[in-house]
């Protein structure tokens, strides 16, 4: 039940952050992506203070996420800061 309820929330992720129909790949909606498992993992470690493991994947994430937003705000900003207002993160 929940595997699919993850599938269907990683779908709507999809579906809100394509720029075309179809897009599954585009540096926005890997982004977005990221931005939902790094928001799923730091609510993890907050119960589970000594995952380390889990701790080092959660800044592996955040350096991918700060790469390809890197990436969007020296090839499109105004689409940079659309994406980052649509998200909510801060810069």
């Amino acid at each position: 039940m929940a595997e699919a309820a993850l599938a269907e929330k990683r779908k709507a992720t999809i579906s809100s952050n394509a720029i075309h129909p179809g897009d599954t790949g585009s540096a926005d909606v890997q982004i977005a992506l990221l931005t939902d498992r790094i928001k799923h993992l730091t609510e993890h470690l907050k119960v589970h203070e000594k995952d380390h493991a889990s701790r080092r994947g959660l800044l592996t994430l955040v350096g991918q996420r700060s790469r390809l937003l890197r990436f969007i705000r020296s090839t499109e900003p105004d689409r940079y800061r659309a994406l980052i207002s649509r998200l909510g993160l801060r810069r």
